[in-house]
């Protein structure tokens, strides 16, 4: 935006308590119980996606508890962490306390996102793991123009957002009329999608994204690579016209696109030089 005072206010850092970390951050089930040992179910396959390998310089961007910082040194690679969420820093820290002697190097500090204070070209691999739906459009946008700086020419950018907007937008009010017409309680469907689960999400949930969008975002801002869609896995026990209208909706475009919740990425450089393998 051109206009300064068309742009919406950060969320405030101080709406990132412990208790927001240890109660809605995702993956705070097995932080709880393991103190950042494990990973969640899907912070364990945006982790992945970066392929981390000892030597490599590390970044997470909006490093929150700091498990993804810890799990990078105890690969070998030197893992630095930035939040802005005063509390953030206590617990990463408290986090990466006793790792291993042959660890890689670890550091956390408090930064703002659209102003990283590292030099150019400086880390091997970015993570951006549920933070992109916490930063306003124009935020998004200056905080990429960062993470562009500091990548390295063949370095890798992998994000995770969720939900899906065209999830909460278009098939979740279809989920909810359905299920309320099924018996569900009405409070396990309230009628706000941000409600649904995790109530947090009402008022740190400003700019979730789509495949499309967060694609074209990526563009916008220089980078290449793949989108893509998931889901956590659907163990459900229902007979056989649900399983069928599932698989339906999960597994066929274009339905899929507006029933999986999750949208990955993984990409590079526009200028790089360097190609993401299909």
């Amino acid at each position: 935006m051109n206009d300064q005072q068309d742009k919406q206010t950060p969320v405030s850092p101080a709406m990132y308590t412990e208790e927001y970390f240890r109660t809605a951050c995702e993956g705070f089930d097995e932080f709880n119980e393991s103190e950042g040992e494990c990973l969640s179910r899907r912070l364990s396959a945006a982790f992945a996606l970066a392929e981390v390998m000892p030597g490599m310089t590390i970044l997470d961007v909006g490093c929150g508890r700091g498990e993804i910082v810890r799990h990078c040194a105890r690969l070998g690679a030197n893992a630095f962490g930035v939040d802005y969420a005063p509390v953030a820093m206590q617990m990463a820290r408290t986090a990466l306390s006793g790792l291993e002697a042959n660890a890689g190097k670890t550091g956390i500090a408090q930064a703002d996102a659209k102003k990283l204070p590292f030099p150019d070209a400086a880390f091997d691999r970015i993570m951006m793991f549920d933070i992109v739906e916490h930063l306003h459009p124009w935020e998004l946008d200056e905080a990429m123009h960062e993470v562009h700086r500091i990548l390295k020419p063949n370095g890798r950018l992998v994000i995770h957002t969720a939900p899906n907007v065209w999830y909460d937008r278009y098939a979740y009010p279809v989920v909810r009329r359905f299920r309320l017409l099924t018996g569900a309680n009405p409070e396990t469907y309230p009628q706000d999608p941000r409600q649904f689960l995790v109530g947090h999400n009402t008022h740190v949930h400003v700019n979730e994204q789509s495949m499309w969008s967060l694609s074209r975002m990526l563009k916008r801002n220089r980078f290449e690579g793949k989108v893509w869609l998931a889901s956590p896995p659907q163990n459900r026990r229902e007979n056989a016209l649900l399983a069928m209208l599932r698989k339906l909706a999960f597994g066929t475009p274009p339905l899929r696109w507006f029933f999986e919740r999750e949208v990955f990425a993984v990409a590079l450089k526009a200028d790089g030089g360097q190609q993401i393998d299909a």
